[in-house]
């Protein structure tokens, strides 16, 4: 996932082309956990969480994840892994993917 983030090509280059990668703009990468990623929302009103992985397993994968872009790209912050946070944003586009592994 790391070489996935770090590599794919989002940004515009000089024709206005998704064409340019964060490594490629040097820009910052935020990295925060969130396990409602993992709801299963396919019936009833309540999201479920039971194939969410454990909040131990979560930590070991977010820490090794942070550990392997911090490598290729030290210009990178992180969330607090389980806290609640206030994160703010600026959506260029609407553009958003979901990048699965």
């Amino acid at each position: 996932m790391a070489e996935r983030l770090l590599g794919y090509r989002v940004f515009a280059d000089e024709q206005g082309r998704m064409n340019r990668s964060l490594v490629d703009t040097g820009g910052g990468l935020l990295l925060v956990s969130q396990f409602t990623l993992a709801a299963d929302t396919r019936s009833g009103m309540r999201p479920s969480f039971t194939s969410a992985a454990s909040p131990e397993e979560g930590r070991r994968g977010f820490d090794r994840l942070v550990e392997l872009c911090r490598a290729r790209h030290p210009v990178l912050e992180t969330g607090r892994f389980g806290a609640h946070m206030v994160v703010s944003l600026v959506n260029d586009g609407p553009v958003t993917f979901r990048l699965q592994s």
